[in-house]
């Protein structure tokens, strides 16, 4: 059982996490959710679409201007308090590397910190604990918040992802955090080239073995556009691929832009499975 928040999601139920970047230069939207008015309305319309996470994020993971913590709280405090206020059941995330962010929006009522960058600050999952809030561990390779890769290697990406992201998870759940709400990321991109993140991909049912569940951010990122060949505004169809792939490898949660299409994939691969009926099924029974 994954339990976040007020919500609980079954073995076979697939979690859509929609990004709500609360930031003037993110990499896909560039900025169209900073202001107040639009974000509010895009998460109303992803909850419309099937979202049960928002995951909201006051700094971009890529290099850029530098961003406080009063900045990043700043962006992303009210806000939580606003989306808590008109949407009581909706899951809320925050993506943070940050302990005193991660406090002031877990007083918001944030019930997950999204530590995208592998606990670079041990106090967040302390924070975490504190608040009975949930955590996500992810794989960085090391790297520190908003840097690129830069001749990266690894003898066994997996062995060290694997090492790496459940250490994260048994000491969370070891300060107190839920044990039913720790989430282990590979952190595709993060401290990872191209070929990294695929074979990561490829190899997504040993993390899901581990039993802790497995969420993955793949959305419009760069390995896609690498695969590809493709600039960030065309990468939506290898991203898809790439989520079907995972879904059959057990990974859980999704945190992604397309919330609607990203629906339909898992619903057809969870149909596949066989852990979900046809909305339908008319053909040769007339």
């Amino acid at each position: 059982m994954l339990r976040l928040g007020r919500r609980e999601f079954g073995a076979h139920e697939p979690v859509i996490m929609a990004i709500v970047n609360r930031t003037p230069d993110s990499f896909y939207d560039q900025g169209a959710t900073f202001r107040d008015e639009p974000a509010l309305a895009r998460v109303e319309q992803v909850v419309a679409e099937g979202a049960a996470i928002i995951d909201i994020g006051g700094v971009k993971a890529g290099p850029g201007e530098e961003v406080t913590a009063e900045e990043e709280a700043r962006r992303t405090v009210g806000f939580v308090a606003e989306v808590r206020r008109r949407f009581p059941d909706v899951v809320i995330s925050v993506d943070t590397w940050r302990a005193d962010v991660g406090e002031a929006v877990c007083e918001a009522g944030a019930d997950l910190l999204n530590d995208a960058w592998g606990g670079v600050d041990p106090r967040l999952a302390e924070v975490a604990a504190r608040y009975r809030a949930g955590l996500v561990c992810t794989h960085a390779g090391g790297a520190r918040p908003r840097t690129r890769p830069h001749r990266v290697a690894y003898e066994d990406v997996m062995a060290d992802i694997l090492e790496v992201t459940v250490g994260l998870a048994e000491r969370a759940v070891a300060l107190g955090v839920p044990r039913e709400s720790v989430l282990i990321d590979p952190g595709h991109d993060f401290g990872k080239n191209t070929r990294h993140s695929l074979e990561a991909t490829r190899r997504l049912d040993e993390m899901a073995a581990t039993g802790w569940p497995v969420l993955v951010s793949l959305s419009n990122k760069d390995f896609v556009g690498e695969t590809l060949d493709r600039p960030v505004k065309e990468r939506v169809l290898g991203t898809l691929a790439t989520t079907a792939v995972s879904a059959w490898l057990g990974a859980r949660v999704y945190r992604v832009h397309e919330v609607a299409e990203t629906r339909q994939v898992l619903e057809m691969v969870a149909a596949i499975a066989g852990h979900r009926a046809p909305a339908v099924a008319r053909r040769g029974l007339a």
